[in-house]
């Protein structure tokens, strides 16, 4: 089976924040940003925006630090998943990653993360301007995100 990953293309992006209202009400239930899994960095100076998530990494250094192996790979997916009723919330896994992408939810005591909705993102359902599209795995990946990090990203 070909794994499929989410591909981002910030250019694409306008910051109509549909895809963290997705996300937020497919985990949660409700319409609320501060719950979704993805985020829309904002570049105010530049007016432009850039949609972020886990990126299922390889090394997936969450996954290494967890103390009671709570996250664990998704078979079908291929996603580092958390086990909510294994976690216990000590947010070592929040450290571990170096981009962010795993959370803390205060509401349940756990830590929060992308999973591809089993398969079905809903942000790139979501997404208008297909800035969040499922690819094929091998199309997309780390490397694409750090070059283009490496050009938007103002150095200091």
């Amino acid at each position: 089976m070909m794994l499929k990953a989410l591909q981002l293309e910030p250019e694409k992006c306008t910051g109509c924040l549909q895809c963290e209202m997705a996300c937020s009400y497919e985990n949660e239930g409700l319409f609320n940003p501060s719950k979704s899994r993805i985020k829309v960095f904002t570049f105010h100076d530049e007016g432009r925006f850039a949609p972020y998530t886990c990126s299922q990494c390889a090394e997936a250094w969450c996954m290494h630090a967890c103390p009671v192996e709570a996250i664990v790979i998704n078979e079908a997916t291929g996603a580092k998943d958390v086990l909510e009723d294994v976690c216990v919330g000590c947010k070592v896994c929040t450290i571990a990653c170096p981009f962010g992408t795993v959370n803390y939810n205060a509401d349940t005591g756990k830590v929060i993360k992308c999973d591809l909705c089993g398969g079905e993102p809903a942000c790139a359902d979501a997404c208008p301007t297909e800035a969040i599209t499922y690819v094929d795995a091998e199309h997309t990946g780390l490397e694409r995100m750090r070059a283009h990090a490496a050009q938007t990203i103002p150095a200091n």
